[in-house]
This record gives C-alpha cells, sequence and structure tokens, in this order.
C-alpha cells in the first residue's frame, strides 16, 4: 500500500482538474489508516475515483469545488451503494491538502457567515470559550440571523425586543429544557457582543426571555450506589467495546466528569506517574484531579488492549472506521444510555450527566468517592 501522500503532487501543483486523479492512491492510503476494511476502502475509491470523472466532464473548476458538487454528482451517478458520506470524505480529503476551498470559506461568504465567525473568535479569543462550547452557540446565533433577515442584508437598526422574544419562543417550542436555556445563553452573549461592537445601539440581551426551569418538578434524576454499580457491571469487558465503555463510565461515575471532557480527554491528559488527570475547565482553566485506581486500571485495560494506533491523541477512538475520537458529547450519552438498557434502568434523565448528578447526591457521594481515595 501507499504511502499517505504517495502519488499525491503538492497542493501547488494541482491547476486543473486532471491533477485530482494523483490522489487517489493518497486518499486510499488515508482510508486504511483510518482502520476501513478492504471491501469499504475499494467503495469508497472507486467512488471517489467516478466523482473525479465527473468532474472532468462536467469541467468543474477546482475553485468551486463543494459539497453541492458532490450532490449533482450523486444525482447523476445513481447507482447502489454510492454514498453521499464517502465523496465528502474525499472532499474533506483534498481540503487537507489545500487542493480545494474549505468548506467554512465556501459557506461562510455571506455577510452573516463573517459575522457569526466575528462573534465565534470574540468567544475565543476575548472570552475563553473552547470549541466545544463555540460548537454549540455559533449554530444558534446563525439561525438567529437567518430568521431575521432571511437572506437579506444584515441591518439591526431595525431589530426589535419583540423580534429576540417571538425567535426565543419558536425555538423553545420544539427542543428541550437544556436546550432552551442553551439558546437564551448563546442569544444574550451574541446581542451584548453587538452593542459592543457599535451595531447594536441599545442593549437588547434584556430582551431575551427566560425559560423556567422549575426544580423538583420532575422524578429524581440520579442513580442509587447500587444501580450505578449495576451499570457498571452491564459492560461486557470481555470485548473491546465493552472495556472502552466501562472506562468511559468509570470515568463518569467515579470522578462527575461531564461527557463532553471525557469525549475531550487526551493521552497527554493522564499523568500516569503521578496518578493524576488534567480537565481542561471553562476560561482554559487546567484543574489537576486524582485518578482512583480502579479508574485508572480500566483506561489502562483499555488502553493496553483495544485502543487502536492511529493519529489522533484522544484517549477514547470509534471502534468502527473511521479511526477517530468522538465528534460530539452525544456519542457519551449514548454509551451511557445503551448501558442503562443493558442494565434494565430507566431513570427519568438518561444523559452522560446522569452519572455527574448521582456522584453529588447526598445517598451515593459518600461510597462513591471512595474510589478517590484508592
Amino acid at each position: 500500500m501507499n504511502d499517505l501522500n504517495h502519488g499525491a503532487t503538492a497542493p501547488a501543483e494541482v491547476s486543473s482538474v486532471a491533477g485530482l486523479t494523483g490522489y487517489l492512491n493518497g486518499f486510499e492510503s488515508r482510508l486504511v489508516e483510518q482502520g476501513y476494511v478492504p471491501a469499504s476502502v475499494r467503495q469508497k475509491v472507486d467512488l471517489a475515483t467516478a466523482f473525479v470523472a465527473w468532474i472532468r466532464k462536467h469541467d468543474v473548476s477546482l475553485d468551486i469545488l463543494s459539497d453541492e458538487c458532490a450532490d449533482r454528482f450523486l444525482r447523476d451517478y445513481r447507482r447502489a451503494g454510492a454514498r453521499r458520506s464517502s465523496v465528502l470524505q474525499f472532499l474533506g480529503y483534498l481540503r487537507t491538502l489545500d487542493c480545494i476551498p474549505s468548506a467554512v470559506t465556501t459557506v461562510e461568504s455571506t455577510a452573516v457567515g463573517h459575522l457569526v465567525l466575528e462573534f465565534g473568535d470574540f468567544l475565543c479569543r476575548e472570552r475563553g470559550l473552547s470549541p466545544a462550547t463555540l460548537s454549540s452557540y455559533l449554530p444558534i446565533v446563525r439561525a438567529f440571523l437567518d430568521n431575521q433577515f432571511r437572506g437579506k442584508a444584515v441591518c439591526f437598526d431595525k431589530l426589535r425586543p419583540a423580534d429576540v422574544h417571538r425567535f426565543v419562543v419558536r425555538q423553545a417550542q420544539t427542543i428541550s429544557l437544556s436546550r432552551a436555556k442553551l439558546v437564551i445563553t448563546a442569544l444574550r452573549s451574541f446581542l451584548r457582543f453587538l452593542q459592543q461592537r457599535g451595531l447594536l445601539r441599545t442593549d437588547l440581551s434584556a430582551a431575551v426571555p427566560g425559560v423556567a426551569g422549575w426544580r423538583l418538578t420532575q422524578l429524581p434524576k440520579a442513580l442509587s450506589i447500587e444501580q450505578v454499580e449495576q451499570l457498571l457491571a452491564s459492560c461486557d469487558r470481555q470485548t473491546p467495546a465493552g472495556r472502552r465503555d466501562y472506562a468511559i463510565l468509570m470515568l463518569l461515575a467515579r470522578l462527575g466528569l461531564r461527557g463532553g471532557k471525557v469525549s475531550a480527554l487526551t493521552l497527554d491528559d493522564i499523568d500516569w506517574e503521578h496518578g493524576e488527570i488534567a480537565i481542561r475547565g471553562k476560561g482554559q482553566r487546567l484543574a489537576r484531579l486524582p485518578l482512583p485506581a480502579d479508574v485508572g486500571a480500566a483506561i489502562a485495560d483499555y488502553l493496553r488492549r483495544d485502543r487502536p494506533v492511529c493519529s489522533t491523541r484522544r484517549v477514547f477512538i470509534r471502534i468502527r472506521a473511521p479511526r477517530r475520537g468522538f465528534v460530539s458529547l452525544s456519542v457519551i450519552c449514548c454509551i451511557v444510555r445503551r448501558a442503562l438498557k443493558r442494565a434494565s434502568l430507566d431513570p427519568a434523565f438518561k444523559g452522560a450527566h446522569l452519572l455527574r448528578r448521582s456522584l453529588a447526591t447526598d445517598q451515593g457521594s459518600l461510597r462513591l468517592r471512595r474510589g478517590l481515595l484508592c
């Protein structure tokens, strides 16, 4: 098998579509590196080859090659087994080599897009928010701007409190309580940003309505000590997936970490010599927590036996190709939900935060925290 970039000319040399053919070998090697089985590699490379032929046939310039072109190709191709994700993988590979414009450049070329990117830069540089928080805030802001201006010129002079209130109410009717609160936080932050930049004359953040979230209106969102142990025991530690999920659940149950922190954990965050684990909090603050013996043993068992060799430094890797870290918190939530189902547990709340809440309860915190003293 060829080396990763073997057969692929330097990005600067690809001045025409014909030069894309040379990247197919490199794309094939990338797929093998990511852990795809030979049959999947062949299928994806064949589809990428057909895509390149389609680009040449329709004389599509590299400057405008985008996800939309992939959709047009698939409409013409119409062959069983052709997946959009495979074509987008090839486009993503080309973008990593700077052969074609990045997806961000293509999507964010509008005035709304530039404003969203500027707000994201503000949150990152001046507020010190993490990329995970940005990925939650920015889609909400974009939805608000798209809803308000609908492709027209961006002008905040006509923005009124009623517009803000109407957007929040519509959003809150179709989403969960926690998501509604996130919408409110993101929108208030964005409106303050606009006033700070002189784009708004008045502070409309006060016009963002709150969402009632009364405590104790639902069943207790926590597990008992016995239920937590039952949940952990549900993992089949004779399989790679079971050992990985067990280590993840141990971090959630014994340390009370948020699901996003577990997902973002890297090999460099674990100090085996001193028995510590580094967690990056809000504002990029770094906290060091003692690594309990049972948690460390679970992670070490997974790392030794199951974690594949790959370029990412993330601790927890997908079982199936592509071999990479989890793309979002939702994967951790799915692992918790599957474990609850295996353990025949049906709490009112089934997200990754369930185990954090369980650790903090008066009934369970004492015994669960004993793991910290091991």
